[in-house]
């Protein structure tokens, strides 16, 4: 490595939603960090808003012990503070001031003679990066959603633990759809790509799924489950994607919160649905939002793995000198792109995806056929 490439301090953040094998990442780029080449590594304290704020802590051997099962970060994280467009204050009407504070986060950086940032988050937290690189920053990235949405990689660790929350959960609604005999309706996290329906969906046997890549039809599922009806069928099982919409209409929206990279935050279709199908079918129905359960716990061992591959990996690319990269899955090989390839983009469901097909094989409604 050239001297100009030379490391020896690492700021490590975590950005965006929580999500099950944060810690593992944190754990793997520090302990390599320090018990193999001896650099020093930096926590920066919730996200970007640690640059911002200037609060970042030196991390020692005890503080990355014994951390791998836990759930969330260690760090700390936000999902509202954007360098470029950082909320300052409220005008008048009530609407937010934003100002851009990227000169300042670089003026801490320097200040704590940070050498290499690594930013592990989704598109949202890789857009903020891919700011800071175009000031001079030095970044690596290592992907993590539960929604499994990040472009150019196969999967993103946190999406087998929140996976195996919502096909539980589904679990669980079966056996009181089945005692009750009612149409239930389970809501789970994905915003705009349907990744986390799909499978979770497919592994418990759901009867319905509805995902944003395939627009639904209301008249479709409320034949779906009248014909179930009359073959003996006393229940049907409904996995709806929260970002799920019906042919020609628009995704259902929970709230807008300013100041974030991503401010929609969408909400609430299941108990849209819930009343529409029990007005048309006159078949009792329940909705259940599974919500913030998704992101939380404890990670199932592949993500641990995951997450620790995933750090190795970026502490190798800073050793090698190969900045503002993003660690990726690839054909099931570990590798990396460009930042800027991935940054604000999202990896949706194609509809010639081997899953749907599958789905599609064992009688399982997308609600888009009559």
């Amino acid at each position: 490595m050239t001297d100009e490439n030379r490391i020896e301090r690492i700021g490590i953040l975590t950005g965006g939603g929580d999500c099950p094998g944060l810690n593992a990442v944190i754990r793997a780029v520090a302990k390599a960090a320090m018990h193999q080449h001896g650099l020093e590594v930096w926590g920066i304290e919730d996200g970007f808003l640690g640059l911002i704020r200037n609060r970042m802590r030196i991390l020692e051997r005890d503080d990355v012990s014994n951390i791998l099962t836990r759930g969330g970060t260690i760090l700390g994280t936000s999902n509202t503070a954007n360098p470029s467009r950082f909320v300052v204050g409220i005008d008048e009407q009530g609407k937010p001031v934003t100002e851009d504070v990227t000169q300042r986060v670089v003026e801490h950086i320097a200040e704590r003679r940070l050498d290499l940032i690594v930013c592990v988050g989704g598109d949202g937290t890789m857009s903020g990066a891919a700011g800071l690189i175009q000031h001079g920053v030095r970044c690596i990235g290592v992907p993590k959603t539960i929604d499994n949405d990040l472009m150019h990689t196969e999967i993103t660790f946190g999406f087998l633990t929140a996976v195996n929350t919502a096909t539980e959960a589904l679990d669980r609604i079966h056996t009181t759809a089945s005692s009750h005999h009612r149409v239930m309706l389970v809501e789970i996290m994905g915003r705009n790509a349907g990744w986390l329906t799909l499978t979770s969906g497919l592994a418990s046997g759901a009867d319905v799924i509805l995902i944003p890549e395939i627009p639904y039809s209301l008249d479709a599922i409320c034949d779906y489950c009248m014909n179930r009806s009359k073959r003996g069928k006393s229940f049907t099982i409904i996995a709806v994607s929260e970002g799920a919409k019906p042919v020609g209409g628009q995704q259902t929206v929970d709230r807008v919160v300013a100041g974030s990279p991503d401010p929609i935050r969408l909400g609430g279709i299941s108990n849209v649905l819930c009343k529409q199908i029990e007005a048309a079918t006159r078949l009792e129905c329940r909705a259940t939002i599974l919500g913030h359960v998704q992101r939380g716990g404890t990670p199932v061992p592949a993500d641990r793995v995951l997450g620790t591959l995933f750090g190795h990996k970026a502490l190798e690319l800073a050793l090698a000198g190969r900045f503002n990269e993003i660690v990726v899955s690839q054909s099931g090989r570990i590798t990396s792109v460009p930042i800027e390839s991935v940054a604000g983009q999202q990896r949706l469901v194609p509809l010639d995806h081997p899953l749907i097909a599958a789905a599609r094989s064992v009688g399982t409604s997308f609600g888009d056929e009559l």
